[in-house]
């Protein structure tokens, strides 16, 4: 069988940043080159960052894609790199669709191309386009219409995007009608919790589908809200892992493959979902048989904790760095959350560029503000102490507040003093809030909801205990100190803005909260259907009336890494002004 040594770049890319992305992928495919690959390949819109959301739809940015698409392969060829095809997904647009209402402005494609000779020797599109939870593919792109083959030393490579291996039909069994010997799929696919475990099986099941090896390449890094995680994986036609690169880490998975010889009598024409298959031949004969030494390697997979919190480190980096921030601020409680942030941060962007305040009143416990003082000590990030006293004495002589509005005053007092550092000092803010508090409303607007990104805004309170722990847990293991005092995470939370004050005043225990708000927010069940799950009638309806009276708190609340299948965000798109309640 011939052979192939394939190079898989498993890299992070910035939205907009053309010109930096390009060098990376020369970088890279030198990389590539000096460990003898015979093919190499780039993520999904690689070239120019994913999503690029409506830059999409501006001429001007699909125009620079596309010359620098032509430049990067003059540049590989000038670099000696000529006779090494290389496989970039950018954006493109169609030559030939005609305007048409309902489709997006400039018929732009999610596309990628083959490099060779100092040509784009092969373009095309993602077919199937994805128009669910943070996709819009419909909005921005028109899908290709063929399944594009490449004939590298005597091997057929059949190419997809993302997608393509996402949805039944199109050019998975196309692969197969196509006598491929090898399925390239590019991605840039957003992390969820549990869904390398889903991916893995997608590609074992498409794999047998296709009737040959696949290699599922992925994106790693963050933009805005997502995650990419990496976790590139390499099956071969019976669905048995080959290779699997390490999850949220840059790399380049090179590995030496056995594939079957191109047919001689290649099939052409239109096959399934009406693609038409598109041949170009690199190089026909085979090669000089060699002596196997790249196997990809199968790394260690994280366990369900240290991924989540990896996923939480990457995506509050990647703000930080790609937006050339420089330094986060934090409002230092002494509780769990504000604690937790903190950690992030420390690993995300080092402790030196983390700034802690902690801003008492005189509600604020003597163990919180000693806990906070604590966490400083520990991680080694840079603290102070700012009393809230008198400014909040200052405005309580000039106006008559009570209850709520008092309590509420003094998140809003430390969140005009934090804004207020950030602008004096550079930093940014970040806020603290967690997914069960923004689900019900239990933030201040311009308090404790001030704030650039928040880094646990998509974590439940129960999740963010447990992350606590495991942060310690792999500091004790490493031999370092834990990061969270002990009595931040074992006392009961507290918002600390009235005597004896605790969270459970107002909200339900959490693990039950966590569980109805599941339910409701991330599988979209009603109150019938919670109740009948075992939930109280009575809690589940004020629970589920607290969830949608605070949309309008929520459309206000800083971006914050994605983590599960629907955040609040773009995955869950409610009305602000809505009569709609569930049954009482």
């Amino acid at each position: 069988m011939p052979q192939l040594r394939l190079a898989l770049n498993q890299i992070d890319t910035r939205v907009g940043d053309i010109a930096g992305n390009t060098e990376t992928i020369l970088r890279w495919t030198r990389h590539s080159a000096e460990q003898g690959a015979h093919l190499v390949a780039f993520p999904e819109m690689a070239l120019t960052g994913y999503p690029v959301e409506d830059l999409a739809l501006r001429s001007s940015f699909v125009e620079a894609s596309r010359a620098a698409l032509r430049t990067l392969a003059v540049r590989l060829a000038e670099e000696g790199f000529g006779d090494l095809p290389v496989v970039v997904g950018y954006l493109d647009r169609s030559e030939n669709d005609q305007p048409k209402f309902g489709r997006p402005a400039g018929s732009p494609r999610d596309a990628a191309a083959v490099l060779y000779g100092g040509e784009v020797a092969l373009a095309y599109s993602k077919h199937h386009l994805p128009n669910y939870g943070v996709f819009d593919e419909f909005r921005y792109f028109v899908p290709g219409d063929t399944l594009p083959v490449i004939r590298v030393h005597g091997v057929d490579v059949a190419l997809a995007i993302c997608e393509d291996l996402w949805q039944d039909g199109g050019r998975v069994p196309a692969a197969r009608s196509a006598e491929a010997g090898l399925l390239l799929s590019i991605n840039a696919s957003p992390y969820e919790r549990d869904k390398d475990d889903t991916r893995l099986e997608l590609v074992r099941k498409r794999a047998q589908e296709a009737g040959c090896t696949i290699a599922y390449l992925a994106m790693m890094g963050g933009q805005d809200e997502l995650v990419f995680d990496g976790d590139s994986i390499v099956v071969d036609r019976d669905g048995e892992v080959v290779a699997r690169a390490p999850q949220f880490s840059e790399g380049c998975v090179v590995l030496d493959l056995d594939l079957p010889a191109a047919s001689a009598v290649a099939p052409t024409g239109v096959v399934d979902d009406g693609l038409r298959i598109e041949r170009v031949v690199l190089s026909e004969d085979p090669l000089t048989p060699y002596d196997p030494s790249m196997t990809g390697g199968h790394a260690d997979r994280l366990d369900d904790d240290e991924e989540v919190y990896s996923a939480l480190v990457v995506g509050l980096r990647a703000y930080v760095v790609k937006n050339n921030f420089r330094s986060v601020l934090i409002g230092l409680s002494g509780g769990i959350d504000s604690a937790l942030v903190a950690a992030i941060a420390c690993d995300a962007v080092g402790p030196a560029n983390v700034y802690g305040v902690s801003m008492p009143s005189k509600y604020s416990s003597d163990h919180s503000k000693g806990d906070a003082a604590e966490l400083a000590r520990r991680t080694g990030l840079n603290f102070r102490t700012v009393s809230i006293a008198p400014m909040f004495d200052a405005y309580m002589g000039s106006v008559d507040l009570t209850g709520l509005a008092e309590e509420n005053l003094q998140s809003r007092l430390r969140g005009t003093l934090l804004m207020a550092i950030s602008n004096q000092e550079g930093h940014i803010v970040l806020a603290p809030g967690n997914k069960s508090e923004l689900a019900v409303g239990y933030s201040t607007l311009y308090g404790d909801s001030v704030g650039a990104y928040g880094p646990i805004k998509d974590v439940y309170k129960t999740s963010i205990f447990r992350l606590a722990e495991w942060r310690n847990r792999a500091a004790e293991e490493r031999g370092e100190t834990p990061p969270i005092p002990e009595n931040s995470i074992t006392k009961p939370p507290s918002a600390e803005l009235r005597p004896g004050q605790v969270d459970t005043d107002s909200l339900p225990d959490y693990p039950v909260l966590d569980a109805i708000l599941d339910l409701y927010v991330d599988r979209d069940q009603g109150a019938d259907a919670i109740v009948a799950a075992g939930y109280d009638r009575e809690l589940v309806v004020k629970t589920l009336r607290m969830v949608d009276t605070a949309e309008y708190k929520r459309r206000q609340y800083p971006p914050g890494t994605k983590i599960s299948a629907k955040g609040f965000g773009k995955d869950r798109r409610l009305p602000i002004t809505s009569s709609w309640r569930e049954s009482v």
